[in-house]
């Protein structure tokens, strides 16, 4: 990665918590290389289980409880102005919306002279309201994919085109190497507690325990796959939130009355996901709806591991660029089956070595962001 700015600056990002999605993860990744680029990181948020590595990383850390859809989370907003005005920060960068609402709040609050730049990323396609609308009110909104381009312009036609910036989600190699290999104890302890995984073939969907990932199509896409005489594993690995405990339990019944009890694991929240991913021999994103981006889609290719999922939303973008064989139509199950079969019928590194949506591109091009403004 390149140092793009030329004086020191600070920048605050906020966010809900830390514990360990997607979003939590590219905060991470963008407070880090602010560090080795010199600058000084602040993360402000509710904590979490990631807290201790951004501090470990060089950022600081402050903590405020932001998660609630509730005016009580707005009483954060003087204290987010104080802090904005005694460490004299550069850069506000909110990424999600009730943080953003405390966020702008605060520093529609102080001078235009004296304050930050304000910044947002749009993450998902929200529901579209007055609530969610504060995401596009960033002197610059970032958007994680050309599938949230469109979603901002077409439902928040205020946003001027040139405020919208694309900077698409990245891997990095060194975490994620080309035919990368689990090690020998990883696979000693994983055959241990799955000793029906070894000599199968497996087939992971990952994801959080919720009905739009798409865990019926899967374990429907299982049973076929059975009946056509395959030897197939399948993996749901997510965790449960705490409201889809009920959820979590009639997935099991349908597990039972399509007869894979002894053929379908849900592991729960793991974090060894590129070791259980490398292992396996197809990723599956089957979202009921569009995905903004698909970060374990683009983690799986860039490790070599043939993913099939639903050609729309920001899935579509990195299939195109990386495997297009794994595109299948929507919710077109017969497809999905052939695209499968096809799939576990082609040589082992039939995925081509990674190209695109790398991680020093997505950090490069934040930070050029940040010195436009800064400038």
């Amino acid at each position: 990665m390149s140092n793009v700015l030329d004086k020191r600056l600070t920048v605050v990002q906020i966010l809900t918590r830390l514990e360990g999605g997607s979003i939590e993860r590219g905060t991470l990744e963008l407070a880090h290389a602010l560090v080795k680029a010199g600058h000084r990181s602040i993360v402000v948020s509710g904590g979490g289980r990631l807290t201790n590595q951004l501090k470990a990383n060089g950022s600081e850390h402050v903590k405020y409880t932001l998660g609630r859809k509730s005016v009580r989370s707005l009483r954060w907003v003087k204290p987010l102005r104080q802090l904005l005005r005694q460490e004299k920060v550069n850069i506000l960068h909110a990424r999600s919306r009730m943080p953003a609402w405390v966020s702008w709040c605060a520093w529609r609050g102080m001078g235009p002279a004296t304050r930050p730049r304000f910044v947002t990323t749009v993450h998902g396609h929200y529901a579209v309201n007055g609530y969610s609308a504060i995401m596009s009110r960033g002197e610059i909104v970032i958007a994680i994919s050309d599938f949230v381009r469109q979603y901002i312009q077409e439902n928040y036609p205020a946003t001027e085109y040139d405020r919208i910036r694309v900077v698409h989600r990245g891997a990095d190699s060194r975490d994620f190497p080309y035919r990368y290999q689990p090690s020998q104890n990883w696979y000693r302890s994983w055959y241990k507690q799955y000793p029906m995984l070894r000599n199968r073939r497996v087939i992971v969907l990952p994801g959080r325990l919720m009905p739009l990932k798409g865990h019926d199509d899967f374990l429907r896409l299982l049973a076929a796959l059975r009946s056509r005489g395959h030897e197939i594993h399948g993996l749901i690995v997510g965790d449960v939130p705490p409201a889809r405990k009920q959820y979590s339990s009639s997935l099991q019944e349908k597990i039972d009355q399509l007869g894979l009890r002894h053929h379908v694991n849900l592991t729960g929240c793991r974090h060894d996901i590129r070791d259980i991913i490398a292992a396996s021999n197809i990723v599956l994103s089957l979202a009921q709806e569009p995905e903004s981006f698909g970060r374990p889609v683009l983690e799986a290719l860039y490790m070599g591991v043939p993913v099939v999922g639903y050609d729309y939303g920001g899935v579509s973008e990195i299939l195109h660029t990386m495997f297009p064989e794994g595109a299948v139509q929507p919710k077109d199950h017969s497809a999905l089956l052939t695209c499968i079969e096809r799939v576990l019928r082609e040589p082992h590194d039939c995925v081509p070595q990674p190209r695109g949506f790398r991680l020093s591109d997505t950090i490069d091009k934040t930070l050029r962001i940040y010195e436009e403004l800064a400038a």
